[in-house]
């Protein structure tokens, strides 16, 4: 079943009305006719299961069958700082972080990132990921779109996660071995915010993991292996996810 959100001011006591973008994919991509059933999130964590009813050039609506508190969502808020990629693969990162119950990106401009952004360029990328956030959320049928934040600076990332609870940057020097990891893992309870630092194709930089260790944040190792960045973060989101979820 297809899965979209809408705003609180969409949601009516009987109905639905979808607008936007998703009328165009409605109508024209997917092709949903009246009588046929979608589902709705709301930004209050309620998911309605719906019918529709009328297809107009710029509204969709449908009549709600039922609703229900969703529970699609992780106990606890997991924020993925990412060190810049090449290539397509943050598009990939975001898409596989929203499946897993991030509920934010953060990109971040590091030392040894080779992709270097100028602020028009930051700007295209970001609308383009947040895009698809969107369509990683209603395929996992979450109830919140996660967002990709603007690029910021290594240094600014490790500001804006001071007051999360925990915090992990793996990183292959990491002085403690796996049941250390583990250790750290186990000890999150429901309800704790969480930051992840993953780095770059060529990792982070000495000064890097400096700043982390002075702000509280943990080095840990995910393994003998040297995971490439695409998959080092997909590792931890899925540890979190198993650790978390009941």
């Amino acid at each position: 079943m297809h899965h979209f959100f809408a705003d609180t001011e969409q949601i009516g006591e009987k109905e639905i009305h979808i607008t936007g973008s998703d009328v165009n994919h409605i109508r024209n991509v997917l092709r949903i006719g009246p009588g046929e059933q979608i589902s709705v999130s709301d930004k209050n964590a309620v998911t309605y299961r719906c019918e529709v009813t009328r297809l107009e050039e710029s509204c969709v609506t449908a009549k709600i069958l039922w609703s229900q508190e969703a529970d699609t969502e992780l106990p606890s808020r997991v924020v993925l700082f990412q060190g810049l990629p090449k290539a397509d693969k943050m598009e990939f990162i975001i898409q596989k972080a929203v499946e897993l119950g991030a509920c934010e990106i953060v990109p971040m401009a590091t030392r040894r990132a080779v992709v270097k952004l100028d602020a028009k360029k930051a700007e295209a990328r970001r609308k383009r990921w947040n895009a698809i956030a969107e369509s990683a959320a209603k395929q996992a049928k979450r109830t919140i779109i996660p967002e990709v934040k603007p690029v910021t600076a290594f240094a600014e990332g490790v500001r804006y996660a001071s007051e999360m609870d925990r915090k992990f940057i793996p990183y292959e020097l990491a002085p403690r071995g796996m049941e250390a990891t583990r250790a750290a893992f186990e000890a999150i309870r429901p309800g704790d915010s969480i930051a992840v630092f993953i780095g770059p194709e060529g990792g982070f930089d000495e000064r890097e993991i400096e700043l982390a260790q002075q702000e509280g944040i943990l080095p840990i190792t995910l393994g003998r292996r040297i995971l490439r960045t695409e998959t080092a973060g997909m590792a931890v989101l899925s540890a979190l996810m198993f650790q978390l979820e009941k």
